[in-house]
């Protein structure tokens, strides 16, 4: 397991790995915009002989608070850690970048996910009505919290 740093050089990768992980992918055009913003990073996991990407974590860290904006494992990579490894990293950088809470939307009925953020030190603080676009309806999103600098 190799976790790095990324910038603008791995929009196709983001958005291809975005593409395998969610129904609506986002373009590496989106991902060239948001990694332009301030405080923004990409941390992008890598296995194998040759190396392939697994999965990546695309934050923001700003005026001492981070959020995980999005968070992507390929389906065939699940299960392996490879989401737990690039939260704690990206908790890591956003420390770093004096950062004292991290926060993130997940939708609440994402259960994979809520375990394995509740499992990396996040709690809930809040619920976000009708966040997520949906075909079937709009979804609710928790919100959750980590406490980096405690």
């Amino acid at each position: 397991m190799i976790l790095r740093p990324v910038g603008l050089e791995a929009c196709f990768t983001l958005a291809d790995l975005h593409d395998r992980a969610f129904d609506r992918p986002w373009s590496a055009e989106e991902f060239e915009t948001l990694l332009k913003g301030p405080g923004a990073f990409a941390i992008l996991g890598e296995a194998g002989d040759p190396e392939e990407p697994k999965g990546f974590i695309l934050c923001r860290a700003v005026a001492g608070e981070a959020e995980i904006l999005t968070i992507a494992v390929d389906p065939a990579a699940r299960r392996r850690g490879w989401g737990a490894a690039l939260v704690e990293m990206a908790a890591g950088v956003a420390r770093e970048a004096a950062a004292f809470e991290m926060f993130l939307e997940v939708a609440a009925d994402n259960l994979a996910a809520i375990r394995l953020y509740e499992t990396t030190g996040f709690g809930r603080v809040g619920l976000r009505k009708g966040y997520y676009p949906h075909p079937d309806g709009a979804k609710d999103a928790v919100v959750m919290r980590r406490v980096l600098n405690s």
